[in-house]
């Protein structure tokens, strides 16, 4: 033998057997740093046996090219490679490193056919066939690649080991036929492997043979009787196959081996709820809920699905009951305590709710929904001092939300902070500029916080800018004209505004009241006394009762009017001058 081929094949017995595989094959996802052209060099036809001397060059050549090589140059690599190949194109050893080389350097294509000649020039080396595989599967060429497996299992004996990436070459065709009999070659060499039995009953589940996907899914479970997931995929298979009797037995089954698994109660809770049997569906989900092996987004998933079917008085107790199952198992959770204020806001259970969520907070304030959630149950459950609290919580983690601004001014303007509430309603103003409907929201607040603070002009020019965006805004139609009624101002744009409202919700209370308190300010007390009877009818709110006795004494009913004064104090909240008038039997506005 040459000094040329006993270094090549020492350098070959380094780069190859020593490792197990090549570099190309242990580097498929790193990049080169250069890629290489498109072109690939010609194989030429057979050539006469070089020279020593050319055998010397080449074997240099080689050399040069694997320092480059093994320093990661490839383009250099390159370039040495096919200065050898020029002098021995026929040299396996070399033909191999061009075409790893290529694949290195992201262009398989072009070393398909320097692989090709590696395995021409020595068919025995089971890493050329590998090599050829990798470059056809980089191109999508699964079959050229399963052929090249294929080839190396022919030729070369002990290979079956590569049976499981063929196996695979044909499930990324879905030539399921090929893949099963694959497996099939595989258990003859390995015997039966619980890894061969699930590929096949995942083909059959493709190919949508449910019974042979039953039959090895029952081998799995003869193999394996303690292995409670294979008894779960076969209750699934069972229930998927219209057999819901046998898939509870089989989760019976399962349960017998493992009692308190959750999952099995999910799945025992679903079946039986197909079957009509809601109260045993019921007592199995609970069981489920009351595990802490159910993870909290398993619950929180299935407490969403109830959500989404919300309102609905059939299965709002059951929700209830996971809800507070699932906090229950993970008192430490803040997505435990959101969903279920998600789920009692929705039923109506606001102080609930707001209680749950203040605690999911208090784990984990990062979430702006949910204080979005707290303040706005804040405002619908009347609680100001909560609410200009929870707001300037939030607005310490979210100082750019608009709508948290919304609410501390809200909040501020409830509990008679004038001048705090504009300074936050007007930054939240500033916030929303690009957002007409909020900018008209924190118009109308504005209206009234200028409004108590005697700022009339600013105040008016707040109604206005919301009339201009929305002319049939209520809030502003009310508020703005009682206001000028109380100031004894722009009376007749008053009644308009005033009247629109009552036009068109006739039976509100409120509504009625502002209308009659306009006429009352333009003296049409006939009017007034109307409309007011018509309020009381819907409501005895302090202010209406009140209102109603202002009119009969200016329609001369002294005695009738004290009457609904005395009234309206029984009632509650009223007007400073009260019981002055009731004391002196006067009118004091």
């Amino acid at each position: 033998m040459t000094r040329f081929r006993n270094i090549v094949l020492a350098t070959c017995c380094l780069a190859l057997v020593a490792t197990g595989e090549s570099q190309a094959q242990s580097k498929k996802k790193k990049k080169g740093k250069e890629k290489s052209e498109t072109a690939q060099v010609a194989i030429p036809a057979p050539q006469p046996e070089p020279s020593e001397q050319e055998k010397l060059l080449s074997e240099a050549l080689f050399l040069e090219g694997m320092k480059y090589f093994m320093l990661e140059d490839y383009k250099q690599a390159l370039s040495q490679f096919q200065k050898a190949y020029a002098v021995t194109p026929s040299n396996a050893a070399l033909n191999y490193k061009l075409a790893e080389t290529y694949m290195l350097m992201e262009n398989p294509k072009a070393g398909v056919s320097f692989a090709q000649a590696a395995i021409a020039s020595d068919n025995q080396n089971p890493y050329y066939y590998l090599l050829l595989a990798q470059l056809y599967t980089e191109q999508k060429q699964y079959t050229e690649a399963a052929q090249a497996y294929n080839d190396l299992l022919r030729n070369v004996p002990d290979q079956e080991q590569y049976l499981f990436s063929l196996a695979e070459l044909y499930l990324a065709q879905s030539k399921y036929d090929d893949a099963l009999k694959t497996y099939d070659r595989i258990e003859k060499k390995y015997g039966a492997l619980e890894q061969l039995s699930m590929n096949r009953q995942q083909i059959y589940l493709r190919q949508k043979n449910i019974g042979k996907a039953l039959a090895e899914g029952e081998k799995l479970i003869a193999a394996n009787p303690t292995e409670i997931r294979y008894l779960l995929a076969q209750a699934e298979l069972y229930n998927a196959s219209k057999k819901p009797d046998v898939a509870i037995e089989t989760l019976n089954r399962a349960l017998r081996i493992e009692p308190n698994n959750p999952f099995a109660h999910l799945m025992l809770s679903d079946l039986h709820r197909q079957k009509g049997d809601l109260q045993e569906s019921e007592n199995q989900v609970k069981i489920a809920f009351a595990s802490t092996d159910l993870d909290i987004d398993t619950k929180v998933r299935i407490l969403v699905d109830f959500i989404r079917q919300l309102p609905n008085p059939a299965i709002e107790g059951i929700a209830l009951e996971l809800a507070d199952l699932t906090i229950e198992s993970h008192p430490e959770e803040a997505k435990a305590y959101a969903v279920a204020g998600d789920l009692q806001t929705i039923i109506g259970k606001k102080e609930s709710a707001r209680g749950n969520y203040i605690k999911a907070v208090k784990l984990d304030d990062s979430h702006f929904k949910i204080w979005q959630q707290i303040v706005l149950l804040d405002a619908e459950l009347g609680e100001s001092g909560e609410l200009v609290q929870h707001s300037e919580q939030a607005l310490e983690l979210f100082p750019n939300q608009a709508v948290l601004w919304f609410y501390n001014g809200t909040g501020h303007l409830i509990e008679k902070n004038f001048d705090r509430a504009a300074k936050s309603l007007e930054h939240g103003k500033r916030l929303s500029a690009s957002e007409p409907e909020l900018v008209a929201q924190f118009n109308a607040q504005l209206g009234d916080a200028y409004n108590s603070m005697k700022a009339y002009k600013k105040s008016d020019e707040a109604y206005e800018a919301v009339l201009t965006h929305d002319p049939d805004n209520e809030h502003v139609l009310n508020n703005y004209s009682y206001f000028l009624s109380l100031r004894g101002e722009q009376l007749p744009k008053a009644k308009t505004m005033a009247g629109r409202l009552v036009e068109k919700h006739p039976a509100n209370p409120t509504y009625l009241d502002t209308y009659a308190w306009v006429l009352y300010k333009m003296e049409d007390y006939e009017g007034a006394l109307k409309y007011l009877e018509q309020a009381i009818a819907y409501s005895e709110d302090a202010t209406i009762v009140e209102h109603y006795g202002d009119v009969l004494f200016k329609l001369g009913k002294r005695d009738e009017a004290v009457r609904q004064w005395e009234k309206a104090k029984l009632k509650g909240e009223a007007s400073a001058f009260l019981d002055r008038k009731i004391k002196e039997k006067k009118l004091y506005e």
